[in-house]
């Protein structure tokens, strides 16, 4: 069984551009959310292996989302998707718990290696 990923981006472009990149990957996006009290809602209800998250949407931004959803997820692992690739960005995505970070110019490889790595990490927290 693949690996359940829930993507959270307000563009459509971005969603279809990460479901073309995991196709005929261990990865299947389970849920896709347009804002982060969308995500809120869902992320319970897909318990997914993993998130996506935008940082700039409308209402709740992604960085506010992040720190909701380990509020009450707290093992939840998220990776933050954004075209803000500044190192303060970078620090504040850590900050709120993001397990990694990717300039928005990502192709296949980086983003499964970006998976990978996260779920590794995780695997070795929890042993």
């Amino acid at each position: 069984m693949g690996k359940r990923i829930m993507v959270v981006d307000d563009s459509r472009m971005v969603f279809l551009q990460i479901e073309a990149l995991l196709a005929d990957s261990d990865y299947e996006i389970v849920a896709y959310c347009q804002d982060g009290n969308e995500a809120l809602e869902q992320y319970g209800q897909v318990n997914p292996d993993l998130v996506t998250m935008d940082i700039i949407m409308p209402g709740m931004d992604g960085l506010e989302t992040v720190q909701a959803i380990l509020e009450e997820y707290p093992d939840a692992k998220i990776v933050m998707l954004s075209s803000l690739a500044y190192e303060d960005t970078f620090t504040e995505a850590r900050e709120v718990g993001a397990k990694a970070f990717l300039d928005k110019c990502f192709d296949r490889q980086q983003l499964l290696d970006v998976f990978e790595q996260v779920l590794a990490d995780a695997e070795t927290e929890e042993s």
